[in-house]
């Protein structure tokens, strides 16, 4: 009986071809867009105008939707989703699992003759009643109270999804406990929005704008990705189970010479991209941009900016088709923020900015902005909100994938600090000063030196791909937010900050005001006062400078590294105080996340420990014994027949003897520290114990690993390599 190749499957796969992929649909984009939502169009059509125009008032102004208008909301909604295919619909909500959750429930109903009739009410519509217990709630629920409800959210459309060759209607919602706490991030988020757009209307009465009815925050989440083969993805089951490689050494080419950065894109990876595209279009994604990312095997998705509550929705389903459409053409979609030692891991840049009512942005500071307080004032409450609720916003982008990746010079570092360029920070000074100009805020332009090619406009400010939270012009770029993460943390976190410092400000500016003061004068009075306090938070050099680390620690920044660090922060004061004084979170709701955070990154990381054991055991461990077992009978032989090969076999069992006994042994020490922690039970010391014990513990195992990797026979090696995942 021949002993089979470890490595058989993987080189009989190396020699295939890819698999074949779908043909996209070539209908244009504008015929596409919006197809398979209950868009404004559809609802105009299809309900009375009287209905029509009050669900249009709770769309735009937060208006309370009657039971009777439900009822007939619910009925065209189920017309329309059954001429189009739909059998069930579901409410679709977004838990504290990260992910998005969904419980099917069909239209038919049953008549007393034995017939069946499709039926949707407005009750079914506004309420749905899934079980509670089985998501975390950080002890809001219990195993044995496991009543929840999904409520209908009317901001955001209703849309179809193709399962098994079935539509089914789905139907965004929020996700609340028996007794009212928010059990999702969804109810979070829109209450942060309505209380950032209470402060922002507050500024702009001052100012003497009366016609904006609400502030937006309006948000554009770029999306990176990777992209392998699905039958090399299927042999590794690290990559299978926790998203990312806990083994595997570098491939002999990298990112080194930057030609995958904007790259030509395959036809097999564009054929991909056009269908992700077509498939998001018609569920109303603005998707726009596509792009080869730094590493290989990395990509880019980018939409238009939208309300922060569609852009949450939208990504979360964004995530969802890339994964699923990635499936059909033979790959798989990784987004975890670090699936490749060595290489760029993935972020989410969260594009934020305010807008009115009436379409204006209130991020823009026109061509004369030492002129424009109001301006100055939405400013001065971004620069307060970065600087005194770091903790809030850094909480809002923890997780164990996205400690891979924060400050690894290929993302921001955890210090939390704000880049405005230096014609902004000009700008900031010559307004503190009364300055009636800003010298270096003009409008050049640049002169290609071809003669052919006309002078191109320069931007005001330049890009600083460093910093974790970026000015670009007329919006504030969050660039800490992790590949695989809802971004509705992070922007509950920015709203409710902005919220509070547009608060504080307002106050003071009401006070000068009330002493005779003009709008003008009383910003011009007050603001200077702001920026000399919250300037520390400015930084407009290289965040990668080690050197920065030292001046942000001499400015009093925070540099909470890890998750569990700023995770441990969040019933501090300050972070109590930006979530509960507009109703954003309750206290109870505050600590039960916290209790949630921890589970989770315990949760993710045990699973990472597991695989670094199992497979270290069972796959790796046999390949080194086999490997020594040759080495050793090879060094021999040479010996006994007088040919030392200059010693080169007992060199190389001395090299495969000290990495396997390493091995060996770190991972009988994890093993014994693992049972240490599993027996822990509150959740921070486990949460502290995990980072401090088994992910040092984990890297000393790759480590033995990957030096195996890159000495061990070829043909012995159970795993598909970087080379094969990364360039195939």
């Amino acid at each position: 009986m021949t002993k089979s190749n470890p490595r058989a499957a993987v080189k009989a796969l190396s020699a295939q071809a890819p698999n074949g992929y779908p043909t996209s649909e070539s209908l244009p984009p504008a015929e596409l867009f919006g197809r398979d939502i209950f868009s404004l169009k559809i609802m105009r059509e299809r309900l009375p105008k009287s209905v029509y125009e009050r669900l249009l008032s709770t769309i735009e102004d937060d208006s309370p939707i009657s039971p009777a208008d439900a009822d007939v909301i619910a009925s065209a909604m189920k017309d329309w989703a059954i001429e189009r295919g739909a059998t069930h619909f579901t409410h679709w909500f977004q838990p504290l699992t990260g992910v998005t959750a969904e419980k099917h429930d069909a239209f038919l109903t049953p008549t007393p003759n034995g017939e069946i009739i499709n039926e949707f009410s407005g009750k079914l519509l506004i309420k749905g009643e899934p079980d509670a217990s089985s998501f975390p709630s950080g002890g809001i629920r219990s195993t044995f109270e496991a009543r929840g409800y999904t409520a209908w959210d009317p901001t955001s459309p209703a849309f179809l999804l193709k399962n098994a060759g079935r539509h089914t209607l789905y139907v965004p919602s929020i996700f609340i406990s028996h007794t009212g706490e928010a059990l999702d991030v969804k109810t979070p988020l829109l209450r942060s929005q309505e209380a950032v757009s209470r402060q922002a209307l507050r500024i702009l009465r001052f100012f003497g704008d009366d016609t904006a009815t609400r502030a937006l925050a309006m948000v554009g989440p770029e999306q990176e990705y990777f992209l392998v083969d699905r039958r090399f993805y299927g042999l590794r089951p690290d990559l299978v189970m926790a998203g990312r490689t806990v083994f595997g050494a570098p491939a002999a080419k990298g990112q080194e010479l930057e030609d995958h950065y904007f790259g030509a894109i395959s036809p097999r990876n564009l054929a991909f991209m056009a269908e992700v595209e077509n498939r998001l279009w018609a569920l109303g994604v603005p998707a726009r941009t596509r792009h080869n990312e730094v590493a290989p095997a990395q990509f880019e998705l980018a939409p238009l900016y939208e309300r922060v509550n569609l852009a949450v929705d939208h990504n979360m389903l964004v995530l969802k088709i890339l994964r699923d459409t990635a499936s059909e053409f033979g790959l798989a979609c990784l987004l975890h923020e670090k699936p490749f030692a060595g290489v760029n891991g993935s972020g989410k840049h969260n594009n934020w900015s305010l807008c009115d009512s009436n379409g204006r942005n209130l991020i823009d500071p026109g061509p004369t902005p030492w002129n424009n307080g109001q301006f100055m004032v939405f400013l001065a409450a971004v620069l307060r909100a970065v600087h005194i609720y770091a903790i809030p916003l850094r909480v809002g982008v923890t997780g164990a994938g996205n400690d891979h990746r924060l400050g690894a010079n290929e993302a921001p570092p955890a210090i939390l600090s704000v880049f405005l360029g230096e014609q902004l920070t000009d700008v900031i000074k010559a307004y503190s000063t009364g300055q009636d100009d800003a010298e270096s805020w003009r409008v050049a332009s640049m002169a290609p030196g071809v003669s052919a090619l006309a002078p191109l406009a320069r931007d005001i400010t330049d890009r600083n791909r460093t910093s974790p939270f970026a000015f670009t012009g007329n919006k504030f770029e969050f660039r800490a937010v992790g590949s695989s993460q809802s971004i509705a943390p992070a922007n509950i976190a920015l709203n409710a900050a902005v919220a509070c410092a547009l608060e504080d400000i307002a106050a003071e500016l009401e006070k000068a005001a009330a002493g005779g003061l003009s709008p003008a004068e009383a910003a011009r009075a007050t603001l200077p006062k702001f920026f000399e306090k919250h300037l520390p938070v400015v930084f407009n050099g290289n965040n990668y400078d080690p050197e920065w680390e030292k001046e942000a620690a001499e400015r009093g920044l925070l540099n909470l590294k890890d998750s569990v660090s700023a995770i441990a922060r969040y019933s501090d004061p300050e972070v109590k105080d930006v979530f509960s004084r507009h109703g954003v979170l309750t206290e109870r709701e505050l600590l039960a996340r916290q209790e949630v955070l921890l589970e989770n990154y315990v949760k993710t990381c045990m699973v990472e420990v597991k695989l670094v054991r199992n497979l270290g055991r069972s796959a790796i461990l046999p390949v080194a014994f086999d490997s020594l077992k040759k080495a050793a009978e090879l060094a021999l032989v040479a010996r006994e027949l007088g040919s030392n090969l200059d010693g080169a076999p007992a060199r190389q069992y001395g090299i495969l003897k000290d990495l396997t006994e390493a091995l060996f042994r770190d991972l009988g020490e994890l093993d014994r520290e693992s049972e240490k922690v599993e027996a822990i039970e509150e959740s921070l010391a486990k949460a502290e114990a995990v980072r401090d014990v088994l992910l040092p513990l984990t890297l000393k195992v790759r480590a033995s690993v990957d030096a195996l990797e890159t000495v061990v026979d070829d043909n012995l090696w159970p795993l598909p390599k970087y080379s094969e995942l990364l360039w195939r």
